[in-house]
């Protein structure tokens, strides 16, 4: 696929992203009698504008971002004296603390409704759903010492087993060869220690388990595709905050982390793959940056969060001054590693 459709499809999907996001700000601030005084996709100068009671809808020239402007959001002294003295109940910071945490939060629980339908759709097209049960090992398999055909698994390495992607997922994380299991046979449970699967070795010195059996498929059903479609996307989730475990604990290094021009190289990979690899990517990204987005740093959904529970257990707000240039240092900081994750995804290009 070449550079320029990368880029075009790459804003297209980014565009959709930010807008599922900032809709769902919008449609929460509005049920609870927020005033939003403008609703942009893009950041910058303005290239198209229209006012429809009290909001603008604008679309701005840089396609990295957007935003709900809600009265009262960040205000300034002169703001909070101005809205006290108009009685202006529709600000922001006038709402009660639980109104102002379903706003913060409305984004990304978008991003990651958004996924889970997208996963609908992709799990509803797949022939058979996935099952626990183990049908048959490969052709030199080691685990058949220990595990058995017909063996449901329940648990791996202590971690509950609701679909097949859970098996992957846990022992894709352990690479020393051994995972204990605890498995359904014969209508008994039965305790499993030590199973022994193959460590393959990567070209980039990173370790992982061989799955040296395959698991039954079933005959879908309606709530079917919707169990395995919520445990998918539940298990991206959970691999969001796997990852950002293994980075803070060095598992990871910064090198490996990518940004916007990294995303857009592998939207253009995934694409160039068929329609089910590139919705399974848009499922990642959105997934991404609905859990990333409730982190409780500076700048962030989360970090508004973390001061709105703050405000909730002293019974008294933060000063919304203070809490805006907390803010504002944490957006300068953030763009900081922005650009340092960028130049990385660029020197990987070369």
């Amino acid at each position: 696929m070449n550079g320029f459709v990368t880029v075009l499809l790459a804003i297209i999907v980014f565009g959709i992203l930010i807008f599922i996001h900032e809709l769902g700000h919008f449609i929460a601030a509005k049920s609870v009698g927020v005033r939003v005084n403008e609703f942009a996709l893009g950041m910058g100068p303005v290239l198209f504008k229209v006012k429809k009671g009290e909001t603008q809808y604008a679309i701005r020239l840089l396609p990295i971002g957007g935003f709900v402007s809600m009265e009262g959001e960040d205000p300034s002294a002169e703001d909070v004296e101005r809205i006290d003295e108009a009685q202006d109940n529709s600000a922001f910071y006038k709402k009660k603390v639980w109104q102002r945490i379903i706003i913060v939060v409305a984004g990304a629980v978008m991003n990651i409704l958004l996924g889970f339908l997208i996963m609908i759709g992709i799990t509803a097209s797949d022939e058979l759903l996935s099952t626990r049960v183990v049908a048959n090992f490969d052709e030199g398999a080691v685990s058949n010492s220990v595990l058995r055909e017909n063996d449901e698994i329940l648990e791996v390495n202590s971690s509950k087993i609701n679909i097949a992607n859970d098996i992957i997922f846990t022992m894709l994380r352990d690479d020393d060869g051994y995972v204990d299991m605890t498995v359904m046979r014969d209508g008994q449970k039965v305790e499993l220690k030590d199973v022994p699967f193959t460590v393959v070795t990567y070209e980039d010195g990173t370790k992982a388990m061989n799955i040296d059996f395959k698991v039954y498929g079933t005959q879908k059903t309606f709530f079917g595709v919707i169990r395995e479609s919520w445990y998918m996307t539940m298990s991206v989730v959970r691999s969001v905050w796997t990852s950002l475990i293994d980075l803070v604990t060095g598992k990871y290094s910064m090198s490996q982390l990518s940004g916007p021009v990294g995303t857009a190289t592998a939207i253009g990979q995934a694409s160039s793959l068929g329609l089910r690899s590139l919705l399974m990517m848009v499922v990642m990204i959105t997934v991404n940056l609905g859990v990333l987005n409730l982190l409780p740093l500076p700048a962030l959904d989360g970090g508004r969060l973390l001061f709105l529970l703050i405000e909730a257990v002293r019974r008294k707000p933060i000063k919304p001054q203070y809490e805006g240039y907390v803010h504002m240092v944490g957006f300068l900081l953030l763009m900081g590693l922005v650009l340092v994750v960028t130049f990385n995804d660029i020197l990987k290009l070369f």
